[in-house]
Parts: structure tokens; C-alpha cells; sequence
């Protein structure tokens, strides 16, 4: 190429698109996919720690008592109880007092 050739492609440079299939990306998708993987699994343990404390509390307060036979469990109302009134307080109660 001479002189001239490169001014013009200089030139005309930063309106070429950011990648082309092939090319070598800059974005790091092995972190990032990571990244996802770890807020989902995050989030999954959440969940199943707002469940988990909210029947063990239920079963603590005697909530899913059955009436017909007081010593057993309602196995039904485990699966709709709200024993407290947030699910945060669930998790912050859970997380507060890990038993070794």
C-alpha cells in the first residue's frame, strides 16, 4: 500500500464495525459467563432458604398443626403457609443463625 492508501483507510477506520465472525472478541465470555452463573445459583440458594425457613418456622409455631390429629402435620399447608410477613425476614433469619 502506498502513502495515499493508508490516509484513506486511516481514515475510513473507525466506521468499520466492531467484529466481524472470526475476528478475536475483546469481551472476556468465560467471566461474564461466570458472573451469570454465579448470581443464578445465588439467587436459586435464596429462594430455597425463604422456603426452607418458612416451614421450619411454621413447624416451630405449630401454623400447620392438623386438627383432626394434633401430633401429625398438614403436609398441604406446608406448601401455601406465609409464617412470617416478608420473605427477607426468612433469609435474614436463616442467614443470622447457621447452625454448625
Amino acid at each position: 500500500m502506498n502513502e495515499k492508501e493508508k490516509k484513506v483507510m486511516s481514515m475510513y477506520q473507525e466506521t468499520r464495525p466492531g467484529a466481524f465472525v472470526g475476528e478475536p472478541s475483546k469481551v472476556n465470555h468465560i467471566a461474564w459467563s461466570l458472573l451469570l452463573i454465579v448470581i443464578g445459583l445465588i439467587f436459586w440458594a435464596g429462594l430455597a432458604l425463604t422456603n426452607a425457613e418458612n416451614q421450619r418456622y411454621a413447624i416451630m409455631t405449630k401454623q400447620c398443626q392438623d386438627r383432626l390429629f394434633p401430633a401429625e402435620l398438614n403436609n398441604a399447608c406446608l406448601t401455601y403457609v406465609q409464617s412470617r410477613p416478608h420473605w427477607w425476614q426468612h433469609v435474614l433469619y436463616g442467614l443470622g443463625h447457621v447452625a454448625g
